[in-house]
Order: C-alpha cells, then structure tokens, then sequence
C-alpha cells in the first residue's frame, strides 16, 4: 500500500518542483516555463500575491508574464510542504520564501501559498495557485500604475 501511495506523491512533488523551477525563473525575468507547469484548460484558477483573481489558462498565464517583465535577482524556495494526494487531484500546502527586486525595488517576504494539481493524459499539472496578498507587491504595482 505505501509503495502505491508513494507513486502519485512523487509524481506530485515533481510537478511541485516543476512549479517552483518556473517561479523562480518568473521572478528572474522569464515566465515561459510556466506553460510547462500549468494545464491550459479553461476551468484553471490562481489568486496571486499581486491581488486579482484570473480564471482559464488565457487569463492565468498573463500575470505572470507580466511579472517576470519587471523582475530580476530572484529566489523562490518552500518550507513546510505538506502534499496530499486523492486519485486524480492533489493539493499541497507551503510556506513560499521569497527574495527578488520587482521594478528596481527589493522585496522579501513568507507567503502561505496552496497549489491544487490535476492528473492529466499521465501528468499532473497544475489547476490553481492561491497564495498571501503581499502588501510590498501591491503597493509597488500600485506606484507603476500611477506613473504610467
């Protein structure tokens, strides 16, 4: 029994790591390994540290486009990983560490983060991310708005 529950956890944490590998590209500037990470269906969701709420692949895939054009110099690590498995969807939970400079501003903070995943065609996927509002974030995308 331990080894059949073992399978799908591991699969789970790879696509986990395949998440957080694209997040920390994301914050260096690069989002593109994010549609590696995500499923592209319509019924996909993520609630960001940024605020908002998008809803289908098309909405959820243009913020983090959008971050990665103003972020350098960053390191996106997790703690307290605990993951669960229940047929063909998994959730997991995580404290995300992170440290990167967004619009020429440094910005460190913890964020309680929840990763849902999906199995599809024999990979999980990603389904939604909901992580803390960070007020630093906020406050500095609010600043590039009013300047724009």
């Amino acid at each position: 029994m331990a080894t059949e529950q073992a399978a799908p956890e591991a699969g789970v944490r790879a696509a986990s790591d395949r998440f957080y590998e694209a997040l920390e590209q994301m914050a260096n500037g690069d989002a593109s390994a994010m549609a590696d990470a995500w499923s592209h269906a319509d019924d996909v969701t993520t609630m960001h540290p940024i605020g908002g709420r998008e809803v289908g692949w098309d909405e959820v895939k243009e913020p983090w486009g959008s971050i990665a054009d103003i972020s350098t110099d960053g390191t996106i690590s997790r703690s307290d990983q605990v993951l669960r498995v229940f047929g063909d969807i998994a959730y997991e939970l995580a404290t995300e560490n992170v440290s990167m400079t967004l619009a020429d501003t440094p910005v460190e903070g913890e964020y309680r983060a929840t990763n849902v995943y999906r199995l599809e065609d024999g990979e999980w996927k990603m389904v939604h991310h909901h992580s803390d509002l960070s007020e630093p974030f906020v406050e500095i995308l609010e600043g590039l708005n009013a300047s724009a």
